[in-house]
């Protein structure tokens, strides 16, 4: 099991330390880096001595051209932030122009909106865990995630008619109303998933090669995570117990029991472990949204289509929300006509992604892999 090494202070340039050391660049074309990530290594034979995360290789100009059209049209470029979360990135944009707005919000579609974005939270974390044991060397856990996965996507398509960009939320409700089918399928999903949740974990967590590879690798403090504004999964894997849903509740989640689960280790098995649990909750949630789901409408009728709405706003309105990631956040300025004055995005992987340097300062060059991966980032909405 490796540990952080710790290298005494040169006290200036030209010391025999720094004669050996040598820079090497990981990425940006990397299967390890899950995006154009590059990270400029600096190694003294395989400890790390320094990395610096470059970013930008994936650029796309969301935030302006969402200024470029009405407040509807702007959800087509936040679809595609975290494009494995999409419905997560939804969220946060609806959310933010109805409370600039004043948009009242059918009490169905508020349930639907919580159900589709815990689902969202389960896919997002399976495509995470597949691939991050595939960074880890383990090939079968990516087959066990990706066909839980798939039980998802199919859900998504019975009621968006998508499978990974789905433009469902709408300014007022939801698009289309969740089917019988489509309830049935995310019963039967609720009902066995757990078990198969077990199995994965079963296949990480007793293998020694995982584990050993994991376990003290890539720690961050508790003062680090806060330095940083690293949030989400990441931070509760350091001892800060801060979930949006239950410090800053939104939708209904003030309505349903679940647990915010945190360890205190901050390393790369404490990301494991809290994701896997974070899985467990979400199909609580889910449970619960299902016996409380009420009748009524999916969208406001007063609004005679969602891509029309031509609402006029003015004054700011920022709404943060949990993502998979963490603190996804929406700031809109509205100066008095039916297009966003600005749009801007707080971007959860984008400060996470800044805590590298510390995370990886002093151990192998053969734990960049481990620790990067359980950053978890997707690089359309860093580079947004």
């Amino acid at each position: 099991m490796m540990g952080r090494i710790q290298f005494p202070s040169t006290g200036g340039r030209g010391t025999d330390m720094e004669d050996k050391v040598i820079e090497v660049n990981f990425g940006p074309q990397h299967p390890s880096t899950h995006g154009v990530l590059r990270i400029k290594v600096k190694l003294d034979g395989e400890i790390i001595v320094d990395a610096q995360p470059v970013i930008g290789y994936l650029h796309r100009n969301a935030e302006k051209l969402a200024e470029m059209g009405a407040y509807p049209k702007g959800m087509i470029y936040i679809d595609r932030l975290d494009y494995v979360a999409a419905l997560n990135m939804e969220l946060g944009y609806v959310l933010a122009v109805e409370n600039l707005m004043d948009v009242q919000v059918p009490e169905r579609a508020l349930w639907i909106r919580q159900m589709m974005v815990e689902l969202n939270r389960e896919a997002s974390h399976l495509i995470w865990l597949g691939t991050h044991g595939l960074d880890m060397g383990m090939l079968t856990p990516f087959f066990y995630c990706f066909r839980e996965r798939e039980r998802i996507l199919r859900i998504f398509d019975e009621i968006t008619g998508s499978r990974l960009l789905y433009n469902y939320f709408a300014i007022g409700g939801v698009y289309s109303d969740i089917t019988p089918k489509a309830i049935d399928m995310i019963k039967e999903w609720t009902e066995d998933f757990g078990t198969k949740l077990e199995e994965i974990q079963s296949i990480l967590g007793k293998s020694y090669i995982y584990v050993s590879r994991t376990k003290g690798v890539g720690t961050l403090s508790a003062e680090d995570v806060l330095s940083y504004g690293v949030t989400g999964p990441m931070q509760r894997a350091s001892g800060i117990k801060r979930d949006l849903r239950k410090d800053s509740p939104y939708l209904f989640y003030d309505k349903v029991n679940f647990d915010v689960p945190y360890r205190t280790e901050g390393d790369v098995y404490a990301r494991f472990l809290v994701r896997i649990e974070e899985m467990r909750q979400s199909i609580k949630i889910v449970k619960q949204v299902l016996e409380k789901l009420p009748q009524g409408d999916f969208y406001n009728k007063k609004y005679s289509k969602p891509m029309l709405v031509r609402l006029k706003a003015t004054g700011e309105s920022y709404v943060p929300t949990e993502s998979p990631k963490g603190e996804f956040g929406i700031h809109l300025i509205g100066d008095g006509s039916s297009i966003p004055y600005r749009v801007r995005i707080r971007s959860p992987s984008f400060a996470n992604l800044s805590s590298i340097p510390t995370m990886l300062k002093g151990y192998k060059i053969a734990d960049l892999t481990a620790a990067v991966s359980s950053i978890d980032p997707v690089f359309g909405e860093v580079d947004r």
